[in-house]
This record gives structure tokens, sequence and C-alpha cells, in this order.
């Protein structure tokens, strides 16, 4: 089933169960929050990579005006709830100031593997240890979704559209997890030339091979 909804591209991605704080300041996309907050509608974030606007983005509730700025600015608090494939796109919405497209609701599969869950997590721990951040994961495999830690594990935003566009938990777990155990040896890789570099003008003790 096809579904109209208001479209605010931007160049990010944005996942389901996201909390996203916006600074509106288009007069178009003032009209959009505040048909949202009279009417109770949600919008969408399709995501716009290299001048292109994606089939695939995410559906939008507004959950707080924050602020209404004298000049008619806003600062607005939102969440991810569901993520929509665009089927036509229609760049001026009659008497409306923004985009919009004829839209499908897309399933999702939350249904993922705990052992997979567990290496991903400890896979972050490993990473965020490389890299000396200091920064709090989920503890337990079978509590949490990998949508929520799709920001933190280096993906490009490449990457980030293509993993909202993975269908099923699963999917997204071998996804998240085949890209980390990618990434730490490229990290472990640079942290020795890092130290190796730092070497550089310090007297070193070399012993020539015996068989030479």
């Amino acid at each position: 089933m096809k579904d109209f909804l208001p479209l605010f591209p931007l160049s990010l991605v944005v996942f389901p169960g996201e909390h996203l704080n916006l600074h509106i300041f288009e007069p178009r996309y003032r009209q959009l929050i505040r048909e949202c907050e009279e009417n109770k509608v949600t919008f969408g974030i399709p995501a716009y990579i290299d001048d292109q606007l994606m089939d695939f983005g995410t559906e939008i509730r507004l959950t707080n005006i924050e602020k209404i700025h004298p000049d008619g600015k806003m600062d607005v608090e939102t969440e991810g709830i569901g993520i929509f494939k665009i089927h036509t796109f229609y760049r001026e919405v009659p008497n409306k100031l923004y985009s919009g497209a004829d839209i499908e609701r897309m399933e999702n599969d939350s249904k993922g593997n705990a052992h997979t869950a567990h290496r991903i997590l400890m896979a972050i721990e490993e990473l965020f240890d490389l890299l000396s951040i200091n920064k709090s994961f989920p503890n337990d495999p079978n509590d949490f979704s990998v949508y929520d830690l799709a920001h933190h594990v280096g993906f490009s935003l490449g990457q980030e559209y293509e993993f909202l566009c993975i269908p099923t938990e699963l999917e997204r777990q071998n996804y998240m997890l085949t890209h980390l155990e990618d990434l730490i040896p490229i990290v472990k890789e640079t942290e020795r030339l890092r130290k190796k570099a730092s070497m550089n003008g310090h007297f070193k003790r070399m012993i020539s091979p015996d068989d030479l």
C-alpha cells in the first residue's frame, strides 16, 4: 500500500529509533513542521548522497518543538520510526512549499542472533580501545538493535545508506560484523605505523643477521 509523505531530504542517514534534533530555518520546512504539529502527521528524511535523492529513507515523528526563535526558525526534536521506499517523487506539492512522495512503508524483521550480537559488542569494545574512545555501548546482546550502533562503527555515509536498505536484523548484524572485522586490522596497522613514525630521529640498536 502506497501513502503520501512530505519529504525533508538531508545529506545524512537516520535510523529507526534514532532521536534527531533539527534546526529548522527554511520557510518550506517551517511550514512542514507546523503541519506535523497541528495535524499529528509524520514526514520523511530520504538520504541525499552525491547530489542524488536516494530511494530509501526514514519516516520521522515530531516529538517536540523545543524553541521558536523570534525570526520564526525552530529547534525541534524528532524520532525515526520506520523505513520507507519512494515510488513517485513530487518536487512540488500543490499548495505547499515542500516536496513529497508516494511511498511504501517497508517491513522490518527485527529478530537477530544473540551470538552474532555478542561478537559485534566485543568487536566494538576492541575498536574503541584501539581508538581510545570513551563511549558507552550496550552490554546485553539481547537488549539492543544494531540500528542503535550504526553511527558509531565507522561507516561511511554510503555504507550507512546500504545498511538502512537491509531488511532484516540478522543481515544487518552480519553486515556490521563484517565491517568491524575488516576495519579493526586497518586501525591496528595504522596505529603500528603511527608508533613507528614516532621513532624517527631516535637511535636504534640494530643487529645484523648472522647468516649474511
